[in-house]
């Protein structure tokens, strides 16, 4: 980015996201998550009508905490902008900052629930070359 240079989704600055109702909000981001978006709005998914407005009344009250939410599936909206969540993937709470790029996607893209350790080494008879090797 250059410098002075803000970060802009889709045309609009941080500070106008900030400011815009959610249904217009809706327009901007893809089918998928303005789905569960509607949903949530609608009461039809609990958890997240429940985590926006748990939000909502944490901004009001001026909270700076890290706000901790087992709803992985809530989609990011422009009210969290500069917030921090800690998502629990099911082991541990992973630390999920807020920012303009990651707008419109889901809590859990940045929370994962599985890692991955690396391949261990081949068993035997795995490959042509361990075929005779003895076992330990």
């Amino acid at each position: 980015m250059a410098k002075g240079e803000k970060d802009i989704f889709k045309g609009y600055s941080e500070e106008e996201l900030k400011k815009m109702p959610l249904e217009d909000f809706m327009a901007l981001i893809k089918s998928r998550p303005r789905r569960a978006l509607k949903r949530a709005l609608a009461g039809t998914n609990v958890q997240f009508k429940k985590l926006i407005d748990s939000v909502r009344k944490k901004i009001e009250k001026g909270v700076n905490k890290p706000i901790r939410t087992h709803t992985r599936e809530a989609v990011i909206i422009p009210e969290w902008l500069g917030l921090t969540f800690h998502v629990y993937n099911g082991k541990e709470w992973k630390p999920v900052e807020i920012t303009i790029d990651k707008l419109g996607h889901r809590l859990s893209e940045y929370s994962y629930s599985t890692e991955f350790k690396g391949h261990s080494n081949p068993g035997i008879g795995a490959t042509r070359g361990s075929k005779f090797v003895g076992a330990k």
